[in-house]
């Protein structure tokens, strides 16, 4: 199947290491949910705890720091209610007396030939996504930003927007995913981070669960 990220990466999908292509390959249709299982080392600065805690009623981004955090990601594709292929990735961060929720719907937007992230359950951040291959890997970097206010869309200036960048890749010597995951802002320097490696494994499923079935109501998306 094709899945969101091989229609906006175009032929360059063939240059990434076959087991990246296989977890970013998932189409709407093939009945497949992808959980991977491994350990995070998780950083994140202080100037924004207060915005962190807001963000935790959202599934979005979390206070907690630490090493060797037990993390869990799970992937599924499915067709939005608005007729849009989408992925959902559901990250889980286990500190112990709590568990941190880090939901984002990735959308393929066709008429715009574009990638666009929705972060959180409700998806009130919204993200262009520019993916690349580098040496096998999956490089994603954010683009322009709105905040989603039911069907409107209200830009994210330069100051307010975060600098998002995710690198995935696999190597061979270990048999494990390894990612890297940064989240900064010019106003307030470093905001979250977290690098780690992981294994997964896919399985069949009669349809997509209603739970990762998140941000409804997509009718609308951001202007071009």
């Amino acid at each position: 199947m094709t899945g969101v990220y091989e229609r906006a990466l175009g032929e360059a999908a063939a240059d990434l290491h076959p087991k990246v292509r296989d977890r970013y390959s998932l189409g709407p249709d093939d009945g497949t949910v992808c959980v991977g299982r491994g350990e995070m080392d998780i950083t994140r600065g202080t100037l924004v705890l207060p915005a962190l805690y807001a963000m935790t009623t959202q599934n979005m981004l979390f206070p907690e720091a630490g090493e060797d955090v037990p993390f869990s990601v799970t992937t599924v594709a499915y067709t939005t209610d608005g007729g849009h292929e989408a992925m959902t990735t559901r990250r889980a961060f286990d500190f112990g007396d709590t568990t941190r929720l880090f939901d984002s719907l990735t959308v393929w937007d066709a008429e715009a030939e574009r990638l666009l992230d929705f972060l959180g359950t409700h998806g009130r951040i919204a993200s262009e996504l520019h993916p690349r291959v580098e040496d096998g890997a999956l490089v994603v970097a954010g683009g322009r930003q709105w905040a989603r206010l039911g069907n409107h869309y209200v830009p994210l200036p330069g100051p307010l927007a975060a600098d998002v960048e995710v690198r995935d890749r696999y190597d061979e010597t270990d048999e494990r995913y390894h990612v890297t995951a940064t989240v900064e802002n010019d106003l307030v320097g470093h905001m979250l981070g977290y690098r780690g490696t992981f294994t997964q494994d896919q399985t069949a499923s009669d349809g997509t669960p209603d739970e990762l079935r998140i941000v409804r109501g997509l009718d609308r998306l951001p202007p071009r």
